[in-house]
């Protein structure tokens, strides 16, 4: 009796310790072929490209998101609102310096996205805020954020989760 459970323990592990490998085979072959996919929306004459967020700590209450906005118009667009079902209230903000120091302030009237030109949202500089999070974004992760524009109207794309130190959607140092 004790050789029999001793095997079926052997034989347990054995098939439950090879399912964390193979979902982590499909994870990885899920994120490489979001990575090979561009990630492009379009609304109106805007596209919407490299949209990102960083992982957060558990309990972490703001997280900022960032994306390139290209508008192929020939009038501009401004990025009047955004929300997620992740977070309690969203911000569009900018990073601007005010004598001497850094601040960090919403954009009372939205950012301007110029006709026939391209805005980077990105660390340091123009950014989406997310405060009052309502659950920890993990690194691989998507979270569905909508972006409200004043001419283009309202779009819903998803951002992906990189990690903390992200600054970019830039996928070249991954091996495969």
């Amino acid at each position: 009796m004790k050789t029999l459970r001793t095997a079926l323990f052997f034989a347990a592990t054995l098939t439950l310790g090879a399912a964390p490998f193979a979902a982590a085979e499909g994870m990885k072959h899920a994120h490489d072929m979001a990575a090979s996919q561009p990630m492009e929306h379009q609304v109106g004459d805007l596209t919407l490209s490299a949209a990102f967020s960083r992982e957060t700590l558990p309990n972490q209450p703001v997280a900022g998101a960032f994306l390139t906005i290209t508008n192929n118009g020939s009038e501009d667009d401004v990025l009047i609102a955004v929300s997620s079902p992740l977070a309690a209230r969203g911000e569009v903000h900018e990073m601007a310096m005010e004598g001497d120091t850094m601040k960090m302030r919403p954009l009372a009237d939205g950012l301007v996205i110029p006709a026939g030109a391209t805005v980077e949202l990105q660390p340091g500089g123009y950014h989406l805020m997310f405060m009052g999070l309502n659950q920890s974004l993990v690194e691989g992760e998507m979270v569905d954020v909508t972006l409200e524009f004043r001419n283009a109207g309202a779009v819903a794309i998803p951002f992906s989760i990189l990690g903390k130190g992200a600054k970019s959607m830039d996928h070249s140092g991954h091996g495969s």
